[in-house]
């Protein structure tokens, strides 16, 4: 049996298909080290002893580059080569949650994407957050999200 770590990067390959889709951010390591960039919240983790569990990216950007996003302007690489680093973010991109299936339903996505988004907005004036819907689950916990954290929430509706 796979491990946690390869489990997730089949599950992510499987479910996004970003090698399909050019709208998507293809995530790599020269991804990995801009968001961090842009703040150390963006990337987070939940795992055990057999290893990741949760994988969420949250990315927060401008307000101007979320408009462009959910109007379908842009795709996911432009809104992060759009966002400058070290700006003022008053908008969060809710980009990806991926969960074992072992672990969905329990909270961990949530709670995961709430600490991220307090954890950015202890740096910046966020005031929106946004996201583009690839199942329901993740709708679900958008606006879930949303709800806790008590900000708007903008959906992009290309998908």
């Amino acid at each position: 049996m796979a491990n946690n770590y390869e489990r997730m990067i089949q599950l992510v390959t499987e479910f996004f298909d970003v090698k399909n889709d050019p709208e998507q951010l293809d995530v790599d390591e020269h991804v990995i080290a801009h968001v961090h960039e842009l703040h150390p919240a963006t990337l987070s983790e939940v795992a055990n002893d057999d290893g990741p569990i949760v994988w969420i990216l949250v990315i927060p950007t401008l307000h101007k580059v979320m408009e462009r996003f959910i109007s379908g302007a842009i795709s996911e690489k432009g809104l992060v080569d759009e966002t400058p680093v070290g700006a003022a973010y008053d908008a969060v991109y809710l980009c990806s949650a991926s969960v074992l299936p072992e672990f969905r339903h329990k909270g961990l996505a949530k709670k995961t994407t709430i600490n991220a988004i307090n954890a950015i907005r202890k740096d910046n004036p966020v005031k929106n957050l946004f996201y583009w819907p690839f199942s329901e689950d993740g709708k679900k916990l958008a606006m879930a999200v949303a709800n806790e954290v008590r900000l708007p929430l903008f959906e992009r509706r290309s998908h």
